[in-house]
């Protein structure tokens, strides 16, 4: 069998500046989707939320045949009162899975952004 792993993470970029910096925070419970194409052509689909430190991942054990060829990670949703709004122009993030057996692929961070930027900011 094969096994594979998608993670990531997902912040609150407090200045909406597109960097992480120490005014920044991590968003738990926002929705990640992750879609799958196998090398038997099936397509599947994973929902991820993140945990309290904003990390997500989608795991999956399957046949060698069958494992993941590529795959488009995306942000569904943030449900933080504050940091709503998506922070990146990309909708998602494609790319191919060539990782061997008990491997993990981690996708680049996405990010999030309040309506209206801090003073401090």
């Amino acid at each position: 069998a094969w096994t594979g792993e998608i993670c990531g993470r997902v912040v609150c970029d407090v200045c909406g500046d597109a960097a992480i910096g120490p005014e920044d925070h991590a968003l738990e419970g926002a929705e990640v989707a992750v879609l799958c194409i196998t090398k038997s052509g099936e397509v599947i689909n994973y929902q991820a939320f993140t945990n309290s430190k904003g990390r997500y991942s989608v795991a999956e054990t399957m046949p060698e045949s069958d494992r993941w060829e590529s795959c488009l990670a995306r942000p569904i949703s943030s449900f933080h009162q504050h940091c709503t709004r998506r922070g990146d122009t990309h909708s998602g993030v494609k790319f191919t899975y060539s990782k061997p057996s008990g491997n993990s692929h981690t996708v680049k961070t996405f990010l999030y952004k309040p309506a209206n930027a801090p003073l401090y900011c």
